[in-house]
């Protein structure tokens, strides 16, 4: 069962990166740091994965992940080759992007959320390893990550390559994503994880503050204090992470727009800056200031709104490549499997009820035979299923069931040993000789039809 609490964690990540790309604002990065989140979730899903199966579940996330992105090339890079791009070996990078794959002077704009790929894909690839480790020395491990991004800042890496920075600033999430499928951020005390949580958060405050970025505070410059307050942040919101979250339910088209978010996440995630740069000459056209908050508002509703339509174009890609039913808009109600029906019995229908002075009359029950047991699998076809015959002539009055061991009480119902005091009463079920359990079977005539779910 699907938590909907990560769920509704992915649901918000998305929105905020939409809209900060939107609107600009660097406080929206200090308020949910939502590209650590998404990582730290990936973290945790990826650790499932590789318990469940093992090294094929490499195989699996990059069949998941790359179908979503060879949508957008077939599509943009064909337009970046018309407008400038120089063709080369590296645009194969498009294919499987470990590094930067090329882009001209508007696809770098349009194209730049590519990173995030760029980065799950090696954080992908290390997680065997990386898992491997963590469950030896979890503490260390851990560590790993940011130590190599204070090396990296102080100037004794200065010509670390971007992915190495990259491992640095967000595999710690994605390593505190493995804490939280392990159990272990859900086992620290409060004693111990809150303290924690305020002991980064305000190191990375603290190397904010001394070291703005061309944008101010802007947690995407700021790689150090990226790290730190993202960590006091997923330490509280997966450390403290409930169960589940059944409220999401109680509001259907909330939890359908919950739903259809994280179905498509990656394709709102992929195509949604290719709007935003497409709007941006527009809105200046017609006089929306981008400080001017009815003007955002409505980029924010046509960027909205252009990721819908394509999302409804090219969506169902994400149902392919996770081999679910392709879906227009997902998360509707399904419709119930048919039932086959399968007779039984030497007629199709029960039989009919017998008439008696008053109308008609129930036939009365009998006690079972013995169960001969029909391997229902085995035998689709009606005339396959072997039948006892009903019996012939008056009905037979009803037997009492009797427990073993435990004598007929009045009535026809099961008695009960008398018990004497220390004595402790006991239930038995009946059994049968072999030593399994009988169930008193109905006439044959009742058994008319059985209904089988299709799978």
């Amino acid at each position: 069962m699907r938590n909907r609490y990560l769920d509704l964690l992915r649901f918000l990540a998305i929105i905020r990166v939409v809209v900060y790309h939107v609107t600009g604002w660097a406080s929206l990065t200090l308020v949910f740091p939502a590209m650590a989140v998404m990582f730290a979730l990936a973290g945790s899903l990826m650790a499932a994965s590789l318990d469940r199966s093992g090294p094929a579940a490499l195989l699996r996330r990059l069949r998941r992940l790359l179908p979503s992105l060879w949508v957008v090339a077939v599509v943009l890079v064909p337009a970046m080759l018309m407008t400038g791009l120089p063709p080369g070996p590296k645009v194969l990078l498009w294919l499987f992007p470990v590094a930067d794959p090329p882009a001209n002077h508007w696809g770098a704009l349009a194209l730049s959320p590519i990173w995030y790929l760029r980065d799950y894909l090696w954080f992908l690839l290390a997680s065997p390893v990386a898992l491997w480790l963590f469950r030896r020395a979890p503490v260390a491990t851990l560590a790993l990550p940011y130590a190599l991004l204070l090396v990296i800042e102080l100037g004794l890496l200065p010509a670390a390559p971007v992915p190495l920075r990259e491992f640095g600033v967000y595999f710690g999430a994605w390593l505190l994503g493995f804490a939280h499928h392990d159990g272990l951020l859900r086992r620290l005390a409060n004693r111990v994880l809150l303290p924690t949580a305020l002991a980064l958060a305000g190191a990375g405050a603290a190397w904010i503050v001394t070291h703005p970025g061309p944008r101010g505070f802007d947690l995407n410059d700021i790689d150090l204090g990226n790290a730190l307050w993202s960590a006091a942040f997923i330490l509280v919101l997966l450390g403290r992470a409930p169960a589940t979250a059944h409220w999401i339910e109680r509001s259907p088209l909330f939890s359908r727009a919950v739903t259809v978010l994280n179905r498509r996440a990656l394709t709102v995630y992929l195509w949604h800056m290719s709007f935003v740069v497409l709007l941006t000459p527009l809105v200046d056209v017609v006089g929306w200031s981008h400080e001017d908050p009815l003007g955002l508002a409505i980029r924010v509703v046509l960027v909205f709104a252009l990721v819908g339509v394509v999302t409804l174009l090219v969506g169902w890609v994400e149902d392919v490549a996770a081999r679910r039913r392709p879906e227009l808009v997902p998360g509707g109600r399904r419709a119930p499997r048919p039932a086959h029906t399968v007779a039984v019995g030497p007629t199709a229908g029960a039989l009919p009820p017998r008439q008696g002075p008053a109308g008609p009359v129930r036939p009365a029950p009998v006690a079972a035979d013995p169960v001969v047991p029909v391997p229902v699998a085995a035998h689709r076809d009606a005339s396959a299923v072997p039948v006892r015959p009903a019996p012939a002539g008056p009905r037979t009055p009803v037997r009492p069931v009797r427990t073993l061991g435990v004598p007929a009480g009045p009535a026809g119902t099961a008695g009960r040993p008398a018990t004497g005091p220390g004595e402790k009463r006991r239930e038995r079920s009946s059994v049968g000789a072999a030593g399994r359990a009988v169930v008193p079977a109905p006439r044959v005539a009742e058994l008319a039809t059985v209904e089988i779910s299709a799978g």
